[in-house]
């Protein structure tokens, strides 16, 4: 796992050398072991290109040079006297292959084709062995060299056999072609910028904002998504003219042109029309791919350690990995209720994690958390974060943070709510509305976590409205939906259209949340339910082995996790075949447990010993958020909270959140831009 980044100057645009060494500094969580750099200058038209690589040491003595200082050597005469219009970069976590042969970034023999890879492949021994009977051999045993050989051997479609998580960059000289691919599900981030005849990629939008050419000003629309759905579903972000690249996406760049080319190469298919297992049989079938998948994962030169909620998903995903790895470490965050009151609590898990490690003799820590380290690590929290999403998710900072000191890879649940119908009470809202109009109208209701569309008018200050056209966001969730998708002939069409757009939205929310803060800390975090063959056959298995009341219409507020505990404990609903299926391994207590997500008590600390921070912060009216919301209107929001009329747990985080956002990149170091831009 690793941080990777990229500068094109076209038209013949040439880029001040020391721009992709900040851009891979300010990454250097992302990848402490190792770092290297590539300049290059191609003219157009010519197959040729001049090009210099760089190691960290290398460019330790011309970064001087941007003081005034006079080269000294004859290294750094030739990183300073030759124009430069290409740059690729790496930070590294080594995680597979130790050595010096995993450094990237990365070439064939003659040159020709670059490689910068952040990610895992774990089918990539199967890969590697397909290119060696055709002729290929191989330097090194890691997995970027077969990014490379595949390349040469099935051209940019290599990218279909692959099964992981990644984004990279590739780059085809005596084509003039740049390749940027994103994994499948979104599991790795990866950001552009193209404007001024510059194009910027990176792991991380701070690396954008640090490379000089682009400075950090807000995006309106990307506020107004986030204000939504406490989330992003297209590829815009916070910050003005930087985009995500979508999942399943590639960005084909034919550099002599300066032309971009955008491909999905795929996409999720719930489509359960064909399935013809019976119940039984596909619960032994899932439970078999499972297997495979978890030992897949499970690829690596470092230790491995995995996250144990005390739920299934976890308890499941420990439970293979424990009988494969020695004294498998685990991790568990829990919450000190002292302070919380009611359904919050039961919010720790910690007995039921306690009770699977001890089942499982894994080696076993944890972490408990308590009101004020929320308070404490916002600034480092938001920082990292750069890119808001879904959630409250400075706990997932703390046991990241937990994890990273026992090792550099730990094992994540994560996907299997989304593909085996965890949230039942989500899908149901929709059961019934078996046309388009009527779909869309109530699921969009539901998403509207934060604020819909009548309190967005109210919220926003009158000179931001005026960028921003609230009533697209309901245009914004229906394009979520791809024409293939639109099938609504049973109540089954319709949750599985449902499985669709959480998977693409709310799952990969969550992906980008989880990347950025596990990354934070140098761990990487991989996720065995979105293994291809799993994912490919979860996606194909009908709702009705996935829930019990496929008719059923429900309401929940899911501002009370308490309400949703006390669902799950009179219904027994949800991710029905994965029980039947998980039963093999871990015992009924987990298979059968309440389902509880990862939450702290924030409803209770927000109204007790969290409260102070709050008024500190948000009800100060020299905040930031108030040149762009209005005072009255978040005031009012918090006093709903305080005297217990309303849970806005969700959207009091959301605006500490985006209070720290504005400190640290609106008003931080990212406010000015190179002027020869």
């Amino acid at each position: 796992m690793c941080g990777i980044a990229g500068i094109i100057g076209f038209n013949n645009r040439l880029i001040e050398p020391f721009a992709i060494k900040h851009m891979c500094d300010i990454m250097a969580h992302r990848g402490p072991d190792d770092a290297g750099y590539l300049l290059a200058y191609q003219k157009p038209g010519k197959m040729e290109a001049k090009w210099h690589e760089l190691t960290e040491q290398e460019f330790l003595r011309p970064l001087y040079l941007e003081y005034g200082n006079t080269p000294t050597t004859i290294e750094e005469n030739r990183v300073i006297a030759k124009p430069w219009n290409i740059m690729l970069g790496h930070r590294r976590l080594a995680i597979i292959d130790l050595t010096y042969t995993g450094h990237q970034p990365m070439s064939n023999r003659n040159k020709t084709i670059w490689v910068t890879y952040n990610g895992e492949i774990y089918n990539f021994p199967e890969i590697k062995h397909e290119l060696e009977q055709k002729g290929h051999t191989f330097f090194s045993t890691s997995d970027t060299e077969v990014i490379i050989h595949g390349y040469e051997e099935w051209g940019i479609d290599v990218i279909h056999k692959f099964n992981g998580m990644f984004a990279f960059a590739l780059w085809d000289q005596p084509n003039h072609l740049i390749f940027l691919v994103r994994d499948r599900y979104g599991i790795k981030p990866l950001y552009y910028y193209n404007k001024n005849d510059i194009f910027l990629f990176a792991s991380e939008i701070k690396a954008l904002l640090k490379s000089g050419y682009v400075a950090a000003n807000i995006n309106p629309d990307g506020l107004n998504e986030y204000f939504t759905f406490q989330n992003i579903l297209t590829d815009k972000t916070l910050f003005k003219d930087i985009h995500l690249l979508e999942a399943g996406t590639y960005l084909g760049i034919e550099i002599d042109k300066a032309k971009i080319e955008k491909k999905v190469y795929w996409d999720y298919s719930f489509d359960s029309s064909n399935f013809n297992y019976s119940e039984d049989d596909t619960a032994k079938i899932l439970y078999n791919i499972f297997l495979d998948a978890v030992k897949r994962h499970l690829i690596s030169d470092v230790p491995i350690g995995s996250y144990l909620s005390g739920g299934m998903d976890s308890g499941s995903i420990t439970a293979v990995a424990a009988k494969h790895l020695k004294r498998l470490s685990t991790f568990t965050g829990g919450f000190d209720l002292s302070s919380a009151s009611g359904l919050e609590l039961s919010f720790d898990e910690r007995e039921a994690s306690e009770f699977i490690a001890n089942l499982l003799k894994t080696e076993h820590y944890e972490v408990v958390m308590h009101a004020g380290d929320m308070e404490h690590v916002m600034p480092k929290l938001i920082w990292h974060l750069e890119d808001l999403r879904v959630g409250q998710s400075y706990p997932n900072y703390y046991v990241a943070r937990l994890a990273s000191k026992f090792g550099k890879v730990v094992l994540s649940g994560a996907g299997g709510d989304e593909l085996f119908g965890g949230y039942p009470w989500r899908y149901y809202r929709t059961v019934g509305s078996l046309t388009k109009q009527e779909y869309f109208k109530r699921y969009y209701e539901f998403w509207q976590r934060l604020l819909n569309d009548e309190e967005r008018k109210k919220a926003f200050l009158p000179e931001i409205e005026k960028h921003i056209d609230i009533s697209s966001s309901f245009d914004i969730f229906c394009s979520v939906f791809s024409k293939n998708h639109l099938g609504l002939k049973s109540f089954e069409d319709a949750i599985n259209l449902s499985l669709y757009f959480e998977a693409k939205t709310f799952l990969h929310g969550l992906f980008i949340v989880e990347d950025k803060l596990s990354m934070a800390h140098s761990l990487e975090t991989r996720v065995p339910f979105m293994d291809n063959e799993l994912v490919d056959f979860g996606t194909t298995i009908p709702p009705r082995y996935k829930l019990r009341e496929i008719e059923r219409i429900l309401k929940i507020d899911e501002n009370e996790p308490g309400k949703l505990k006390r669902y799950y404990e009179q219904t027994g609903d949800g991710k029905i075949i994965l029980r039947k299926a998980m039963s093999k391994i871990i015992p009924e207590k987990i298979t059968n447990r309440v389902k509880q997500g990862f939450s702290a008590p924030d409803a209770s600390w927000f109204r007790g010993e969290s409260i102070d921070y709050i008024k500190k912060l948000l009800l100060d009216k020299k905040a930031r958020i108030y040149n762009y919301f209005n005072y009255d209107f978040v005031n009012n929001k918090i006093q709903e909270h305080i005297s217990g009329k309303r849970n806005n747990r969700l959207l009091i985080w959301s605006f500490l959140s985006f209070e720290w956002w504005i400190r640290e990149f609106i008003e931080g170091e990212y406010k000015t831009i190179n002027s020869k831009s």
